[in-house]
């Protein structure tokens, strides 16, 4: 990976600063808690976490051995014309009586099936497991990530059609003003009927736009309505002049960095080790298995000598199987198992490519989005003067109503286009937080999604969240940690050596 991501470096990584503390806005905060509580996608991802679990004890139990136990009674019948039936037709029980025809049979017996794993082909399949669990726990977290920028992105765009909203309203306000002075001007024969038609003309354009903001503003509090889990309501929000995120913050740390804190790059990993551990898995099929099988019980034509100490029965025997004649399958097995492999390694080069390209491009677009918004800000202004004065020397009949119809239209276009570029530059902060690997941490003192949203958490349409606060001894709780089982160790899970591609 390069050294840098060609911007100036800051020893501090926001990747470690908590979703709370990054936005410091307590509206968005309760948002994004509610959307970690009840979103649906990220149920899903949980069950998926719970679904990889259930493999790691299924590969597990697969090279314990199986033991079973049996009934089973019938009852056969020879034909006496056969040598068998003749032999049985001269045999006596051990007490001296004759064998009722037909013979019935009953028995019950204990049973062991067990294929000794020589190769650790069991072993390595269950490692494989285990990575697997570990990388459905990474895809998970990354969701986390994702869900908390995606809110956080709706959440801003939202407050910007308010603030957009805002400036209509303001505009059309004055446009009904010097709807008034153009007819005053009118009556006193110092203007045209002109005038006031192309002011009531700009009045509705403006009105008509208001009812578009306003179908946005719904749709957009519909989209965070969907990621929180609930339907159509009102969104709580804070007003757009005291949002604080700022693209001077960010601190994205050096490219080596995103190994640790981007969760997708630690899920490739983690498919990358267990990639490798198929191929042996795959490879140990050439190699000769060897079973063993025994069972001990009890049998007899009568169900009263059923547990006669000569009743008793035990057999025991192994099995040593190879593969001679006819290997086609287990070398395409094998063969795909490779192919899956170098796929893994293309993935995680991908992946790792991908995420440096996102931080690059957001924190260049926060940074070159902030140095247009301070030459937005600088024609803003001067538009508002140009409009007060326009409106002044039309109210005393020293300029055209085509000079103040002008100034009040650039005003609002200028007004508009700040607020869309701000919203911009919010929208690659957010996302630049979220590509450094930012999102999951809930607070900077490392209170993360799994200490508190785990698997099947119950919530209530309508409770309010504590979101910033959180007491270690109540709120995390014993039976949420234990819903889901911690990750295996590091060093049963550290990504194992890729072994040599055969040809």
């Amino acid at each position: 990976m390069p050294g840098e991501y060609g911007v100036e470096s800051n020893s501090v990584n926001v990747a470690q600063v908590g979703v709370y503390d990054f936005f410091n806005d307590p509206a968005l905060a309760q948002l994004i808690a509610e959307g970690l509580a009840s979103n649906q996608e990220l149920k899903i991802q949980n069950q998926e976490v719970q679904l990889a679990l259930n493999e790691i004890t299924a590969r597990r139990g697969a090279y314990l051995p199986f033991v079973s136990v049996s009934a089973d009674g019938g009852f056969e019948r020879t034909s006496k014309w056969t040598p068998l039936g003749a032999a049985e037709d001269q045999l006596f029980t051990p007490r001296g009586g004759e064998f009722s025809d037909p013979l019935p049979n009953v028995g019950l017996s204990a049973n062991l099936f067990w294929r000794v794993d020589i190769w650790r082909e069991l072993r390595n399949a269950r490692d494989a497991a285990s990575q697997r669990y570990a990388e459905a726990v990474e895809i998970r977290d990354y969701f986390v990530t994702r869900l908390v920028a995606e809110i956080a992105d709706n959440y801003y765009e939202l407050t910007a059609l308010d603030q957009r909203l805002v400036y209509l309203d303001q505009t059309i306000e004055i446009q009904k003003q010097s709807i008034e002075v153009a007819k005053a001007q009118k009556e006193a024969a110092r203007g045209t009927e002109l005038a006031v038609q192309r002011f009531v003309a700009e009045v509705r354009k403006n009105e008509s736009q208001r009812l578009i903001v306003q179908q946005d503003i719904i749709e957009t509090e519909n989209k965070i309505n969907f990621l929180l889990g609930r339907y159509p309501q009102p969104v709580q929000r804070g007003a757009w002049e005291f949002i604080r995120l700022d693209s001077q913050m960010l601190g994205v740390g050096i490219p080596a960095e995103l190994l640790q804190n981007r969760r997708d790059i630690r899920a490739a990993e983690r498919e990358l080790a267990a990639s490798g551990l198929d191929v042996l898995v795959a490879r140990a099929q050439f190699f000769p298995s060897f079973d063993i099988r025994a069972n001990v019980g009890y049998e007899a034509f009568n169900p009263r000598y059923l547990f006669d100490p000569g009743a008793f029965i035990a057999s025991t025997a192994g099995e040593l199987v190879a593969p001679l004649i006819n290997k086609k399958a287990i070398q395409a097995e094998y063969r795909s198992a490779n192919a899956r492999q170098i796929q893994a390694v293309y993935d995680y080069q991908r992946t790792v490519l991908n995420a440096y390209t996102e931080v690059v491009n957001q924190v260049s677009k926060a940074d070159k989005y902030r140095q247009s918004i301070q030459l937005k800000q600088s024609q803003v202004t001067a538009l508002e003067e140009s409009v007060d004065i326009a409106t002044n020397l039309f109210q005393n009949a020293r300029s055209e109503y085509v000079d103040v119809l002008f100034s009040q239209r650039d005003l609002l276009e200028a007004r508009v286009d700040m607020i869309e570029t701000k919203q911009q530059q919010l929208s690659a902060i957010v996302k630049a937080y979220q590509a450094v690997g930012g999102g999951y941490l809930l607070t900077s003192s490392g209170l993360t999604y799994k200490d508190i949203r785990c698997l099947d958490t119950p919530y209530l349409p309508g409770e309010v969240i504590d979101v910033p606060v959180v007491d270690e001894s109540d709120e995390l709780g014993g039976d949420q940690e234990e819903s889901l089982p911690p990750l295996p160790s590091e060093a049963t899970l550290s990504p194992t050596p890729l072994a040599p591609i055969e040809s």
